[in-house]
């Protein structure tokens, strides 16, 4: 069964099983359409939960790595409708929840109940939308939750504790707890104050508290690990990726801490 409480379920057990969910992210379609399904598949024997990214011409809250990433899936030919049908053929060797990154545009244009329909088809849980603010995201919001999937809201150093609360209400699946303003891909390290960030977050939320930008090393993982539940990794996937290095060799180097 596909649902959000799937995307919860499993980054639980991650975490009380070796102490650290993790949820690796990489652009769809990068760095080939022919090598998207082999990566997915193997990505989830490591990775706790997936995290697609939708390819888009404007990715206003990533880095560089990102960028070219999704840059070059878009040249490549990479659509909506061909990650799904990509999936479809692949889902029953896939053994963790998958959840889509995208901005709302390519969502907008390819039509919520028919992207809710596929999504449920695929077995995709969970959608992660950075540009959707969401005093306006009622109407994406109830078609997700018709079909049990869910909207994952994002919270940020700079977010208000009143406005943290309501975020984590209506947040679904997981609570995606950005460690810094700003981009993805950072190589300037954790902020020296992200424990009591996540911790503060971590005491108000019920649903597991997941970290992300600027998480590339052993260490940072160690780091999340000791105030939230898991480590989201993208950029320096990306980048693995791009020098054509051992992703899985390097993915479950992030847990031996």
């Amino acid at each position: 069964m596909t649902s959000h409480a799937d995307i919860t379920r499993s980054l639980k057990h991650a975490k009380s099983k070796s102490g650290v969910a993790l949820i690796p992210f990489f652009t769809a379609g990068y760095p080939s359409m022919d090598q998207f399904k082999t990566d997915l598949i193997n990505i989830s024997r490591v990775g706790d939960v997936i995290e697609v990214g939708i390819p888009f011409s404007d990715p206003m809250s990533d880095g560089m790595t990102i960028q070219r990433s999704s840059h070059e899936a878009l040249q490549n030919g990479v659509s909506l409708s061909w990650i799904f049908d990509e999936i479809d053929s692949i889902k029953s060797q896939l053994k963790s929840p998958i959840v889509f990154m995208s901005y709302l545009n390519p969502l907008m244009a390819f039509g919520y109940d028919k992207l809710v329909d596929r999504a449920k088809k695929a077995g995709v849980c969970g959608f992660i939308v950075p540009d959707l603010p969401l005093e306006e995201s009622d109407e994406f919001r109830d078609a997700l939750e018709n079909k049990d999937l869910g909207l994952i809201q994002l919270i940020s150093p700079a977010t208000p504790e009143k406005r943290m609360a309501t975020l984590i209400k209506a947040s679904k699946g997981f609570i995606y707890a950005v460690t810094m303003t700003g981009i993805t891909g950072s190589e300037q390290g954790l902020a020296k104050n992200l424990t009591s960030y996540l911790s503060k977050i971590s005491d108000m939320s019920d649903l597991p508290v997941c970290a992300g930008f600027g998480v590339r090393t052993a260490k940072d993982v160690s780091l999340i690990s000791k105030h939230a539940d898991g480590a989201i990794v993208g950029s320096a996937l990306v980048e693995t990726m791009e020098k054509k290095q051992d992703i899985i060799q390097f993915l479950e180097g992030l847990r031996k801490f």
